[in-house]
């Protein structure tokens, strides 16, 4: 079996659209740019571990927050969907029985008025 040669192509396919995106000047010169951007960044907190360790340390600190807030709302959401479990077949009772006791009461409202004498049509 040969070797596959997908992934020279992907190579050769994004190096050529790289090559052809350098070919616009103003994309040269916002690389270029954000070339300079990024290696003032990584010489200044080479030297500066203070502020990097600062920076890592919140960002942590949010991540554990919304993590925190994250797991708190699944849990008030399980605690609801559990609730809503356990009542609705109560829930489901009560209707069978008060539409019985509605049925019954409709029986029981025609006797009388048919007792009484009195025609009434659906």
């Amino acid at each position: 079996m040969g070797k596959s040669k997908f992934g020279t192509f992907i190579m050769i396919g994004a190096l050529t659209g790289a090559l052809a995106s350098m070919m616009d000047r103003s994309t040269r010169v916002k690389l270029g740019q954000r070339i300079k951007f990024i290696k003032s960044e990584v010489e200044f907190y080479s030297k500066s571990t203070d502020v990097l360790k600062i920076k890592f340390e919140e960002k942590k600190d949010k991540i554990q927050s919304v993590v925190g807030q994250f797991t708190e709302d699944a849990t008030y959401v399980k605690e609801k969907v559990d609730e809503l479990k356990l009542l609705t077949p109560q829930v489901k009772d009560m209707v069978s029985e008060t539409k019985e006791t509605f049925t019954e009461s409709k029986d029981e409202y025609k006797s009388i008025v048919n007792e009484s004498g009195l025609n009434i049509k659906k």
